[in-house]
């Protein structure tokens, strides 16, 4: 039966995404309540500039007083999507305080803070969700947290940064230099006017410490994430990966070691094999593959950001905790039983493809293979070019600890043959 009594919602941020909810709120009324069984309503929001014009939004309902607004004890649910650490941090726990469970679309917090938020949340007996902090409209945290709770996953690797995708496959498709394909991705509303946040991996680092949490139980802060941006990457890195057969993307990883006792998360730039299902995965989509023991090989595909995409998976999780406060029960919380160490990249065993500029003369070859050796890394094909007195060197490794990668490297810019190293990437997803 139909509850009468309307479960009261307050709004924190009414930007792209916040805007969104509020109309599909309205124009979806009729649905919600019937899939909740009660009516939902929006009982506030809470904006920056009250002045604005806010197609759909009751006026009346508008404020600025975000503390207020979360304080008035009849607000069932707070739907924070303002972003940032503060005053998003304050508000969320206030909401606790004062009864209401929470739905939030920030990831940078609950990669910072997530413990912290959860241990607030359970200690008013109330829900935290954030499916939208990661893949906007993917499903995929209640997947790793719900559908997988019986199974033990291994590795999460994926594309979970739209922008950095539509400009590596801008440079893979058309040829573009790195700037090239940024202004294109700016102009066409994909890229924020100042980048950094996307082409540097934070976002992306910050969506992998949420997936490692869940996916292994464990506590893993941003801090923990290791992190390279994408800047660097050139159309010469693209023709490499090509004739490797490959394609480059920034990938999240998360992995548990070989003997289960440890875990590592990290973002970066790599070169996957044009058979692997992420290579295919164009414009500013994402795709997350996650693989376990007894489910095997999963993949989830859709559009990873926008005020729609992100916004509905604001709105399942509304349902969700809506359901949940309907029947008196909270869902799934913080799951960090595991308490795995989280490894440093050294510990990383993977393939690497490096680029070096080095002289055109006899020996070359040999010198650079003994540093190889003598580091421990495997070389598994060399493909050298020369032309008046210069030549460049690519070395694609066998797998190998980043750490003794490293080494290799450090030493390789010390030999009086070798000019420069023009590029060092991984190769991931063989």
């Amino acid at each position: 039966m139909m509850r009468t009594r309307p479960l009261k919602v307050a709004l924190l941020g009414c930007g792209v995404v916040g805007s969104e909810v509020a109309r599909i709120m309205t124009t979806h009324a009729d649905d919600l309540a019937a899939r909740i069984g009660a009516p939902v309503e929006l009982a506030g929001v809470a904006v920056r500039r009250p002045d604005k014009v806010r197609e759909g939004i009751d006026p009346s309902l508008v404020t600025t007083d975000a503390t207020a607004l979360v304080k008035r004890g009849d607000i069932d649910v707070v739907v924070e999507v303002i972003g940032g650490i503060e005053p998003a941090r304050t508000l969320i726990t206030t909401a606790f305080e004062h009864g209401a469970s929470v739905v939030s679309a920030n990831k940078a917090l609950l990669a910072q803070d997530g413990a912290a938020l959860h241990a607030a949340a359970d200690e008013n007996d109330k829900d935290l969700y954030y499916e939208a902090a990661v893949a906007g409209a993917i499903p995929l945290i209640r997947p790793l947290r719900e559908s997988l709770a019986g199974d033990k996953v291994n590795r999460v690797l994926g594309i979970v940064n739209g922008t950095t995708n539509f400009i590596l496959d801008a440079m893979d498709t058309t040829g573009a230099g790195y700037q090239e394909a940024l202004d294109e991705a700016t102009a066409l509303g994909y890229a924020e006017a100042d980048p950094t946040a996307d082409v540097e991996g934070f976002d992306a680092a910050a969506k992998a410490a949420i997936l490692a949490g869940i996916a292994f139980h464990t506590r893993v802060r941003l801090d923990d994430v290791y992190r390279e941006g994408m800047t660097e990457v050139t159309a010469a890195d693209f023709a490499s990966a090509k004739e490797m057969g490959c394609t480059i993307k920034l990938l999240a990883i998360c992995e548990r070691a070989a003997d289960g006792a440890s875990v590592t998360a990290r973002v970066h730039p790599a070169m996957i094999p044009l058979s692997h299902p992420l290579a295919n995965v164009r414009g500013a989509y994402n795709a997350v593959f996650v693989e376990s023991d007894a489910a095997g090989q999963l993949m989830f595909y859709g559009p990873g950001a926008g005020g729609s995409p992100t916004a509905s998976a604001v709105l399942g999780d509304l349902v969700a905790v809506c359901r949940n406060r309907l029947s008196g029960a909270t869902g799934p919380g913080e799951s960090a039983y595991a308490a795995l160490p989280v490894s440093p990249m050294g510990d990383v065993v993977t393939r690497y493809h490096i680029s070096l500029d080095v002289a055109d003369k006899p020996g070359v070859l040999a010198q650079v293979a003994t540093v190889f050796a003598e580091h421990g890394v495997s070389i598994d094909t060399v493909r050298q070019q020369g032309k008046d007195g210069e030549a460049s060197l690519v070395v694609v490794t066998h797998r190998a600890s980043d750490a003794a990668l490293g080494g290799t490297v450090e030493a390789l810019r010390k030999l009086d043959t070798v000019r420069g190293v023009a590029s060092i990437m991984r190769v991931e997803g063989e």
